[in-house]
């Protein structure tokens, strides 16, 4: 059996690779060999070409033949051209952002779309022209499913959600990870860190594909959304790396809706969300049997311990994709305008005293009715 990866060097590509190993298939990477490859198995085949034009793609597949193709990288609808006639089963990747109000493309943040919880697959999409990116991200779906129906492949479709873990480029952790190696003691959390946002451990995420390729019939022209089945808070998240670093934080609390531009950048822009951004996975665990490989618990940690050996460097062009400048002056200085606010409100707020009653009726004799 033969299976031709598209990407294969990112967040979850190497834990698909080595699953496909297992699975006894001969593996054929692809991607323009930009990042190291070397924790690759020497069994794996490596073809270096640009996957996001049509003409070097058609090129690189030439003569060739697999029994899957996972595509996990590059432009998908021209993927989808270039594998034409070179495979009859695809597995492709996308990803959450074509739900409604989860992609940041205003600021303030959308939240005129507050997040049912959780989302389905089928339910709640962005309407186009909203942005064009959001745009190409339903577009391509469509492509992928409509080649589905035509009977080019037999396509699985999977929405990665928020990833965490080695090999990530814009880490979602490390914005904590260094604030706390930055000796930051105080944190702005917004709306009290309540929010939930689905995230993935890598090696999770790779399951999913996993699963699809296992199970080509029952999985035939789905799409399914993958997360870690535990979600947390984002204060819970933020706890769970702060304790991997045997660190504690002093928790300050903002209210989004007092944000204007510019504020997002007095606190890690993962946490920039009003509402809640969660996956509902019961489809792909009921049709495919998902578990997760690492619960988030212990996966926490090792991202974290991950970071901490393959640091960012600070201002480098790693770090700027993550989109937080950690500008700690202006940090301080929302933190004490914030703690001198809560202090005034909890001094001044009208307030009264009242005696907890409950509602049920609780007599003292029989045929007490009061």
């Amino acid at each position: 059996m033969k299976a031709l990866v598209i990407g294969g060097t990112g967040l979850t590509g190497p834990y698909i690779v080595d699953g496909l190993l297992q699975r006894g298939y001969q593996v054929t990477v692809l991607n323009r060999g930009v990042h190291p490859d070397d924790f690759l198995s020497p069994k794996v085949e490596r073809i270096h070409t640009e996957p996001h034009f049509l003409e070097p793609l058609k090129a690189a597949l030439e003569g060739r033949k697999f029994d899957v193709v996972i595509s996990t990288y590059g432009r998908l609808q021209l993927v989808i051209e270039a594998i034409k006639g070179h495979t009859k089963r695809l597995v492709s990747v996308g990803g959450m952002a074509v739900y409604k109000g989860w992609l940041k493309v205003a600021n303030p943040p959308l939240a005129q779309y507050p997040s049912p919880v959780p989302v389905p697959e089928d339910g709640y999409l962005v309407e186009k022209g909203t942005h064009p990116f959001l745009d190409r991200m339903l577009d391509t779906e469509e492509a992928v499913m409509k080649a589905h129906k035509e009977g080019h492949f037999n396509v699985t479709h999977i929405r990665y959600c928020i990833g965490y873990g080695p090999r990530i480029l814009a880490a979602p952790d490390w914005c904590i990870v260094r604030r706390i190696l930055d000796g930051r003691k105080q944190m702005v959390l917004p709306q009290g860190g309540q929010v939930i946002m689905s995230k993935g451990w890598g090696e999770n995420e790779a399951q999913a594909v996993l699963l699809a390729v296992d199970k080509p019939d029952a999985s035939a022209g789905q799409i399914y959304n993958i997360a870690d089945e535990n979600q947390l808070t984002n204060r819970e998240w933020v706890v769970a790396i702060a304790k991997a670093m045997n660190h504690e934080f002093e928790f300050i609390d903002m209210p989004l809706s007092i944000m204007r531009p510019g504020c997002a950048y007095a606190f890690p822009s993962a946490l920039e969300y009003p509402y809640h951004q969660v996956m509902d996975i019961t489809k792909i665990k009921q049709q495919l049997g998902y578990r997760d490989v690492l619960p988030a618990e212990k996966a926490i940690p090792k991202s974290v311990e991950w970071l901490l050996k393959n640091r960012p460097e600070p201002g480098g062009e790693k770090e700027k994709l993550m989109q937080d400048p950690f500008d700690y002056d202006t940090e301080d200085r929302l933190i004490k305008l914030l703690t001198t606010t809560w202090k005034r409100l909890r001094e001044e707020a009208p307030a009264r005293e009242s005696d907890w009653v409950h509602a049920h009726a609780h007599p003292k004799k029989i045929g007490d009715l009061k």
